[in-house]
């Protein structure tokens, strides 16, 4: 029977070959779907993990900052850092809010900043200043060469106009670009005072921030403290809970489509030979080795437009971030070897099809004119 397989997909090498693209073609729209969905996730948490407080202080009841609004009272930050284990607390304001800047407007996180608040700044720059004076604000890099701004130039937030001193890196998404301005600045844009939004604890060496966590949740009153890792969690949760079920119906109808491709390629394939499967049953090859033969075809087919779809996407996910680098793209490897399982599924799937038409295949009919 390999000698069949063989013979069959040589003989047919530009219907295979078709077949394969066109199922590599449902791959690679899997796997860019994919990419897009775990780089723009990985964002949503990029401010928190690079920012990288072993405990987050902040609103009782608030568990996350993602969409989150959270106002803590400013003494509360100087009685937090007296407590045991506590090496520094660095206070933040944040909003959720709309940045205009070169004629265009983008959803943005606004962070303020204290004059010593630089570890809760940008962590990565291309240009200017990472710390901005009063006035001033320090955006995305990918705001400048989308809108063609520079530094010097003003951006606005909700009328109150900033001078760009900085491009960052590393800052920008479709579901949160991050902005940089000072504490007293945002403080005079919300009207607020004597508030702080979270409170950035960094622990002493050897202190458990789980444990750390507890102290100041029992002695610090209407707050939450929760570890940074536990922090990461609840915030990605979010970004599961907003994207997770358009990826999955996407990639469902992507594994579909393709095994759709392949069962109508095998099936092709096993119709033009009905007569060859019949002379084979008829000198003794059980149905088990027929199906045999049909799913290895299948599994070659879907292993050459695996590869064709992996190939394609090294090549073209870094071409998409070049050209639209305002979608964060990237690819793991659980990415690929969840990947690897739907062609493997895929694969299964499409051999039944033909499988079914083997069983059905009458020896006598191999002796019929």
């Amino acid at each position: 029977m390999l000698r069949w397989i063989y013979k069959t997909l040589w003989l047919q090498k530009g219907p295979v070959l078709s077949s394969a693209s066109g199922v590599a073609a449902a791959f690679v729209l899997v796997i860019a779907l994919e990419a897009a969905f775990v780089g723009e996730s990985n964002q949503i948490v990029g401010y928190i993990r690079h920012a990288n407080a072993d405990v987050w202080v902040m609103q009782k009841g608030v568990s996350n900052m993602h969409m989150a609004t959270t106002f803590v009272w400013d003494w509360k930050v100087k009685r937090i850092s007296e407590l045991p284990g506590v090496k520094h607390a660095t206070p933040i304001l944040y909003v959720n809010t709309v940045v205009k800047a070169g004629g265009r407007n983008w959803f943005a996180y606004v962070i303020g900043l204290k004059p010593d608040g630089a570890r809760a700044g940008p962590w990565a720059m291309t240009e200017g200043k990472p710390h901005p004076g009063a006035g001033q604000i320090v955006l995305p890099r990918v705001y400048a060469d989308m809108a063609g701004i520079k530094i010097g130039d003003k951006a606005e937030i909700a009328d109150k106009a900033f001078t760009i001193v900085g491009f960052s890196e590393q800052t920008f998404s479709m579901a949160n670009s991050i902005a940089f301005v000072t504490f007293s600045d945002l403080e005079e844009l919300l009207s607020i005072s004597g508030t702080v939004s979270f409170i950035l604890v960094d622990a002493q060496e050897g202190q458990d921030p789980r444990e750390l966590a507890q102290r100041i949740e029992q002695q610090i009153d209407k707050v939450s403290a929760i570890p940074q890792e536990r922090f990461i969690h609840n915030d990605f949760q979010i970004a599961l809970l907003m994207g997770v079920e358009i990826v999955s119906f996407m990639t469902i109808i992507g594994s579909a489509l393709a095994a759709l491709i392949i069962a109508f390629t095998a099936y092709s394939q096993v119709a033009r030979r009905r007569r060859e499967l019949a002379i084979a049953k008829a000198l003794g090859f059980k149905n088990q080795s027929l199906y045999l033969a049909i799913i290895m075809q299948t599994f070659i087919i879907t292993g050459l437009a695996l590869a064709m779809a992996l190939l394609v996407s090294w090549v073209l996910l870094p071409a998409i971030s070049a050209f639209v680098p305002q979608v964060t793209l990237a690819v793991t490897t659980a990415s690929l070897i969840k990947m690897s399982l739907i062609a493997l599924a895929v694969a299964l799937l499409a051999a039944l099809v033909p499988a079914h038409f083997v069983a059905r295949v009458d020896p006598i009919s191999s002796f019929k004119v």
